[in-house]
């Protein structure tokens, strides 16, 4: 009998989390054992470290079942929480003004629906992917919203105990920020119903078709207006518009746009979602190729002081290009929020999107290859120091601004922060390998083996996979190094970045896997279902049985909750929920 089933049996509250705790604690025990059977073996023996980890993601995925199931609204619901606490097995809760609610955010639920599916392909059992489609299939049924949007994303959670949306904690609006929800397995549940979303997503983001004006936060209720059928008219980069065109909220539209396409066959779907990735391309500095953040500037309805902090609400839009307020002065002309690379995480989760847009369309989506491939050189070319493994903190004009102390309190911090020079981390080493499987070029070959030697991964070669040097005693644990891992191994004929692939899965397993769970550490007291640990070890599985494609792709995707919490203002889960240790 599997957990999850007690309760549909019948059991109480009380012996349900009873029979959890017991179940879980022998399934954290049987984990320990076959830990300690396999720590004798060779490191390099495929077979039992293969099934250490896939059974470590089968526990994961009854533990979701047994403590994220539906026990709290009364109807049995295929819906499952974010995440729980393990100390207490009681499920997650945002909080405000004294309520809590229990959460379940469809949004942040997208990468376990791939770990799911991929345990399904791998294991034969259809439990794991029916759990998916079934809670996705509720939401279509019952929780969407008439204008065709579901209620999920940034400011949008479903309360477990009464199954009714909440968002009055903050916007109460549809928002997406470098989300990319599991598509097609929404199609594959209902073709419509998906169809319906991703239209809905268009015409709720975009307020004037004209200019590709758009913003992160779409509104609810919307009639259905003329899509694919707007006239546009190409503005000129960083015009004054009444949306924020983050390409955070951008990339989630190219994709939807792309996604519509490669499901549905709509053309215009894809001419829109490259006409909105080529703004981003657009504006980018004409001298360097660099940037950008986004594409339009706010509107400013009011002007900021010219002295002393911008703080509070002088840092809303209302008062025009924040970057511009804040530093305008030091950096006249050039200082805007399109072209401030203060970190540059344009480089990694918004490529990688792209990046997988133009392998599934093959020459239909050539451009989105193009333009992040160019965009990439350029950032490694300008902002990439190879000996110290950093890029730097710069203006999209090339300006160097390691060590700039800033003059005033503003939005990009408070006065007297100094910018520094900051890692090329795991998520570049992914982004960047992705884009050079993908287009086997030597500029970013060279990129990535100095990432792989910044890191500690050993020298992948001069040549790709030639005379390779990889260490295989590192102790990185980093899912996204694993990512970056199979790309490689992908592109290159070589079984050594398997091997060392396996190595950090491995180190995943002590670091993360804990009480039935994965975990930032062993402090760690909420336990998030949408962790993407799981997915990464069953990619690796999946590729060391010579089928990767048994495991959805990775497409960079994350779920995020922002708003106010009780005791913290305004803030997200990561900080309220998910970083809370002992």
């Amino acid at each position: 009998m599997k957990i999850h089933d007690y309760k549909a049996l019948g059991a109480t509250d009380a012996s349900f989390m009873i029979l959890y705790r017991f179940a879980g604690t022998c399934l954290a025990l049987s984990f320990g054992i076959l830990m300690l059977l396999g720590s004798s073996c060779n490191s390099n023996a495929q077979a039992p470290s293969e099934s250490r980890r896939l059974e470590a993601v089968k526990i994961f995925a009854e533990n979701v079942f047994a403590s994220g199931s539906d026990r709290w609204s009364g109807q049995a619901t295929p819906l499952l929480t974010d995440g729980v606490n393990i100390q207490t097995g009681e499920p997650v809760e945002w909080i405000y003004e004294g309520e809590r609610f229990i959460i379940h955010n469809l949004a942040s639920q997208q990468n376990l629906f791939r770990t799911l599916t991929g345990l399904s392909n791998i294991t034969g059992d259809e439990q794991y992917r029916d759990a998916a489609r079934d809670a996705i299939s509720y939401h279509f049924n019952y929780l969407k919203s008439d204008c065709g949007l579901l209620r999920w994303g940034g400011h949008q959670i479903i309360d477990m105990n009464t199954l009714e949306p909440v968002g009055h904690f903050d916007a109460n609006c549809h928002e997406f920020k470098n989300n990319f929800p599991f598509y097609d397995l929404m199609w594959e549940v209902d073709s419509q119903a998906t169809a319906d979303f991703l239209r809905a997503f268009w015409n709720a983001h975009i307020f004037d078709w004209s200019r590709l004006d758009m913003n992160r936060h779409g509104q609810y209720g919307l009639t259905m207006g003329n899509l694919w059928d707007n006239e546009f008219i190409q503005p000129e980069p960083f015009f004054e518009g009444d949306g924020l065109t983050f390409i955070n909220a951008g990339s989630d539209l190219i994709y939807a746009g792309g996604i519509l396409y490669f499901l549905n066959h709509e053309t215009e779907a894809l001419r829109w979602a490259k006409l909105l990735a080529e703004q981003f391309v657009r504006a980018r500095h004409p001298d360097t190729g660099l940037g950008v953040y986004q594409y339009s500037k706010p509107v400013r309805r009011q002007d900021p002081p010219e002295e002393g902090p911008l703080e509070g609400r002088l840092t809303w839009s209302s008062y025009g290009d924040r970057a511009e307020n804040q530093f305008g002065k030091d950096f006249p002309g050039t200082a805007r929020e399109g072209w401030a690379l203060f970190h540059g995480g344009i480089y990694t989760l918004p490529k990688l999107i792209q990046l997988e847009l133009s392998e599934r369309m093959g020459e239909e989506g050539k451009e989105f290859l193009d333009w992040s491939v160019e965009g990439m050189k350029s950032y490694a070319r300008y902002a990439y120091d190879p000996v110290n493994n950093q890029f730097r903190p710069m203006w999209a004009d090339g300006t160097d601004l390691s060590g700039y102390e800033f003059p005033r309190t503003g939005y990009y911090g408070n006065k007297g922060r100094v910018l520094e020079p900051f890692a090329a981390n795991e998520q570049f080493l992914f982004s960047f390998s992705r884009a050079y499987r993908l287009s086997n070029d030597q500029y970013l070959w060279e990129t990535v083996r100095s990432m792989f030697r910044g890191l500690g991964l050993g020298d992948p070669g001069a040549q790709p996979g030639a005379q390779t040097a990889l260490n295989l005693q590192t102790d990185n644990s980093d899912p996204y190094a694993v990512f970056a891992l199979l790309e490689v191994s992908r592109a290159v004929d070589n079984p050594a970045f398997l091997q060392l692939a396996e190595v950090i899965g491995d180190n995943i397993l002590r670091r993360s896997f804990h009480k039935g769970f994965f975990l930032p550490g062993s402090d760690h007291i909420n336990a998030n279902f949408n962790a993407i640990e799981p997915l990464a070890l069953l990619s690796l599985e999946a590729a060391l049985m010579g089928k990767p494609e048994l495991v959805p792709v990775y497409s960079g995707g994350r779920g995020y909750i922002h708003g106010r919490f009780d005791g913290m203002e305004r803030t997200y889960d990561a900080q309220a929920i998910w970083s809370k240790t002992e």
